[in-house]
């Protein structure tokens, strides 16, 4: 028996990759992500790689693998994708304390994200 095959969620043109579990905080993720959306691929892996942030390298771990993905799962033309998507949940927050004055307890959020990076196929202009 086993489950029914699944529609594919995503375009013929399209392909996706996902980190789940990323040591940071969404908004800072955003900012990242942010900057990256729109661009073609080879542009949006140079802006990474000169990105200051600490996340960068995580999401162009992401952006790789979506290429890759692209190109391996697909058969799609690795010189023609862009960022069509990149897109950043928000998952769980470690919540730790540290002590502090009388008796007193200061909260500490670790939180912990996502980031969806979906590469596009641009349609052949004649």
């Amino acid at each position: 028996m086993g489950k029914q095959k699944t529609e594919r969620r995503l375009k013929d043109t399209e392909a996706q990759a996902v980190a789940r579990v990323l040591r940071t905080s969404p908004r800072k993720l955003n900012l990242v992500a942010q900057s990256i959306r729109g661009l073609d691929a080879e542009a949006a892996l140079s802006e990474l790689a000169f990105s200051p942030r600490r996340v960068a390298g995580d999401v162009r771990k992401v952006l790789q693998s979506a290429i890759a993905n692209a190109e391996n799962n697909h058969q799609l033309d690795v010189d023609r994708l862009y960022v069509a998507e990149a897109t950043v949940g928000r998952t769980f927050v470690m919540k730790r304390f540290r002590a502090r004055a009388r008796g007193r307890v200061g909260r500490i959020e670790k939180p912990f994200s996502r980031l969806t990076v979906v590469v596009r196929e641009r349609e052949e202009t004649a």
